[in-house]
């Protein structure tokens, strides 16, 4: 950044400390590589759909087996035209015909790919918080993440099918439930996920910013996907979906990893920081000093 503007800025939040805040936020993110981390967290998360996709194909067979003109309506809610209509519909056929086996490798696959998700999800907070992973360990908490967030998905549906039963009235109650559900799964994944304990209270902040702006991104993508989805998909036919489920996981990669630098410059500012060593390899026309590492240098 240009040292004139550095100073203007470093001016400006002087006496705004909500601003301050928010621009060491986004410092944070730069130094940390934030962006390279979201695109990791979008790539997982969208490697989790596919499997995700079949167990759902595998529940539209079961109940598109009684006899309900549910591929009509799935076409219609995403304005599908054309090819992607087609696909869809061809699709919803032969998960009728293939539903038992969709939900065995659905399941299966969802599982094996929740965990890569969970593991890049720890990573980008153990890389927030400048910590170490556990090893094999983290496989078993990423079991127990998985099954958390089955439970506040499953908790999820159930409040929106309360609440909507309610009607229109209600709409106003189905926004904070959104937010307090989640708020509730930033919560989880914070203080289970990574190799730090500091407790819930801390983390409180960040997770109901995040959740705010979790429900904005998830309203916006109600009004604003289909659109594009039904745009794209008239003129590159089924490829158009990809880009525009992207496109929204992108931007949850991206908070994911907002949210996490959050809660360590909040916690850093309450706390203070600490100082270490670390070591990096001797370059040409640097200093060597004797290695603490383990497998040292090799005798020459």
């Amino acid at each position: 950044m240009d040292l004139d503007l550095q100073g203007r800025l470093d001016r400006l939040t002087e006496r705004r400390p909500r601003l301050r805040f928010l621009v060491s936020v986004h410092r944070r993110f730069s130094e940390l590589h934030g962006t390279q981390m979201a695109a990791a967290v979008t790539l997982t998360a969208f490697l989790t759909l596919f499997p995700l996709v079949l167990v759902a194909i595998a529940v539209i067979g079961f109940v598109t087996a009684s006899g309900n003109d549910v591929p009509q309506r799935i076409v219609e809610n995403l304005g599908l035209t054309g090819k992607a209509a087609d696909t869809v519909t061809d699709a919803i056929a032969v998960a009728e015909r293939s539903r038992r086996t969709a939900s065995i490798v659905g399941i299966a696959g969802l599982l094996w790919t929740g965990l890569g998700f969970g593991a890049t999800l720890a990573y980008a907070y153990n890389t927030a918080w400048q910590v170490k992973g556990r090893g094999l360990k983290d496989k078993a908490v990423t079991l127990g993440w998985l099954a958390g967030l089955g439970v506040l998905v499953g908790a999820s549906f159930a409040v929106t099918a309360g609440i909507e039963w309610l009607g229109t009235i209600a709409a106003p109650l189905l926004v904070v439930a959104g937010v307090a559900l989640n708020t509730a799964l930033f919560l989880w994944t914070s203080w289970i996920l990574p190799n730090r304990k500091v407790g819930i209270r801390p983390l409180l902040g960040a997770a109901v910013a995040g959740g705010v702006v979790l429900e904005i991104l998830k309203v916006v993508g109600t009004l604003v996907v289909p659109r594009f989805v039904a745009n794209s998909s008239a003129l590159y036919g089924t490829i158009g979906v990809v880009f525009a489920v992207l496109v929204w996981l992108l931007f949850l990669g991206r908070l994911v990893v907002y949210v996490a630098v959050a809660e360590v410059v909040q916690w850093e500012g309450r706390r203070g920081t600490q100082e270490t060593v670390i070591e990096l390899p001797a370059l040409p026309g640097s200093e060597p000093v004797a290695s603490t590492r383990a497998g040292d240098r090799e005798e020459s």
